[in-house]
């Protein structure tokens, strides 16, 4: 019965990471976007000088570095989850021999 236990957790480690994953890939093409926008900002505030361009340029950066660190969390969360599988999956095996 306990492997039987082990087994469903592993899936469902398994899915959770798979979604994980995706979400992942999800902020990463975020995160460039927005980063590349960012920069844009930055050039426009440079090359301006205006409070208007510095205000927008300040309020691009902010929603980047929340942009960034809501993928650094879901980079954590993967890292956790594998951390998860990789013990169940050993739990398995050693179970198994």
């Amino acid at each position: 019965m306990q492997r039987l236990f082990v087994e469903r957790r592993l899936r469902d480690v398994h899915a959770r990471l798979v979604r994980a994953r995706a979400e992942l890939a999800i902020l990463d093409e975020q995160l460039a976007v927005v980063s590349e926008s960012t920069e844009d900002a930055r050039i426009r505030s440079l090359v301006s000088e205006t409070p208007l361009a510095a205000h927008d340029y300040g309020e691009q950066q902010r929603h980047t570095d929340a942009m960034a660190r809501a993928r650094a969390a879901m980079a954590a969360n993967v890292v956790e989850l594998e951390r998860r599988r990789d013990e169940l999956l050993e739990h398995v095996g050693g179970r198994a021999g």
